[in-house]
């Protein structure tokens, strides 16, 4: 039986197959943090009275043996059950008796599933936090090892002016500084409890939600129980988009090593154990592990449209659909933080190419170091810019430009801010609590 199922109701199996969905697959992921919700439910239940301090503790001590199971790998939603939710209720009451029967007093399964994922995604996000900063440290430090290995700048795909392996790397490290901004206001609107707002109107028992958000260590409430509802779907919406804002900065920096690695840039390379070959051609060593990363998380930022076509147009109040938001988003997470690994793994075996801009195809890289100079000199930008044009125009042997370089400001190629940026880096991780 289900926890709504009256004695008389019946159910087409072709319908609660429809129903359930995905969801058992999905709830799996969930069962540590139903059991956290409960305990803490339970605990608020025996101190307002709703139970009796010996049904409270009997409920907690059955609910810890459960969680261990979780824990242990050994917990499954069994055939013919509905949820995870169910299964931590029927299981409890088969433990304990009827006492487990009491543990959904002044509760819905709607701000138990809110719960759950609130829950859920704080946990994945500090997970995703620790992800990025190990990323982000190995970005610093190759940005300094090879901050003196010049490598040509690119605008529209033509050659710019020159740049550096450590200007390049450490802009992929500042722009996780960015992405994690985004993370933390994520990270902000799941850090509230909506335990508490039942079905979405809240209840006629005397419910403490301070207590439980105590308890579960949220930083707030969803005070409102209408809005508290109303957060599903909008909150898994804000943490797709903070998904996406890192997975887009693992596609730019997965493009640009499958460009450099490609023979006609040649810039960098990569040990043979972390490429693969090709069946019929010997010579190759293809960039697969770039190639899947720049996919996947290409295929991560379309999530918060389909997390936006999904909840759109729909009023106020649970609705079903919202079910669906956790095979949406919860593959999601569990990608994105593969890629991050796959990208340290690759960037840990980084080789770089010494003296490319030595090559005489590069030399009109410096050209704007040519007009700087005669600025330097006294002469206007516009009459030093026109004198360099002309003499590139007359032929590549008449522009025999100097390769020094005078780079000082900051985050320029001659001082590139790192201290800086790790010092940014720092404050965002610092907001989260």
């Amino acid at each position: 039986m289900k926890l709504w199922q009256k004695d008389s109701t019946k159910v087409s199996e072709l319908i609660e197959t429809f129903t359930v969905g995905r969801d058992r697959e999905f709830d799996l992921l969930l069962a540590a943090f139903d059991v956290q919700g409960s305990i803490a439910h339970v605990t608020m239940l025996g101190e307002t009275g709703l139970m009796t301090p010996e049904e409270s503790a009997l409920a907690i001590a059955g609910l810890k043996e459960i969680a261990a199971l979780i824990e242990q790998g050994e917990f499954v939603i069994e055939e013919g059950v509905e949820d995870v939710h169910s299964q931590v209720e029927f299981l409890l009451t088969k433990k304990i008796g009827e006492a487990g029967k009491k543990i959904h007093s002044g509760r819905s399964r709607n701000d138990q599933v809110a719960v759950d994922i609130k829950l859920f995604l704080r946990a994945s996000i500090m997970e995703l936090k620790s992800e990025v900063k190990q990323l982000f440290d190995l970005l610093m430090l190759s940005s300094e090892k090879y901050k003196d290995h010049l490598l040509p700048g690119y605008t529209h795909l033509q050659l710019a002016m020159p740049s550096s392996f450590g200007l390049w790397l450490g802009s992929y490290a500042e722009s996780l500084v960015d992405d994690m901004e985004m993370v933390h206001a994520a990270y902000v609107v799941a850090n509230k409890n909506p335990l508490g707002s039942g079905a979405g109107y809240g209840s006629s028992f005397p419910l403490n939600r301070k207590r439980t958000t105590e308890l579960l260590g949220f930083q707030t409430l969803n005070w409102n129980s209408a809005y508290a509802q109303m957060s599903r779907g909008k909150t898994e919406k804000l943490v797709s988009m903070a998904l996406s804002s890192v997975a887009a900065t693992l596609n730019k920096l997965s493009m640009d090593c499958c460009l450099y690695m490609n023979q006609q840039f040649g810039f960098i390379s990569f040990p043979d154990y972390l490429t693969t070959g090709s069946s019929i051609m010997p010579h190759k060593k293809n960039p697969d592990v770039f190639e899947l990363i720049r996919g996947k998380c290409n295929r991560i930022q379309s999530v918060p449209n389909e997390l936006t076509m999904l909840t759109t147009n729909l009023p106020s109040g649970y609705h079903r659909e919202m079910q669906l938001t956790k095979e949406i988003l919860f593959p999601a997470m569990q990608e994105l933080v593969m890629c991050i690994r796959l990208m340290r793994v690759m960037l840990e075996g980084l080789q770089v190419k010494e003296g490319i801009l030595m090559d005489e195809k590069y030399k009109y890289l410096f050209s704007v170091e040519a007009v700087n100079e005669l600025v330097n000199q006294g002469l206007s930008f516009r009459d030093a810019y026109r004198e360099v044009g002309n003499r590139i125009e007359k032929g590549e042997f008449s522009f025999d430009p100097s390769k020094k370089l005078q780079h000082t400001h900051e985050g320029s190629i001659g001082n590139l801010s790192n201290d800086e940026i790790r010092s940014e880096m720092e404050k965002v991780m610092n907001k989260f609590t």
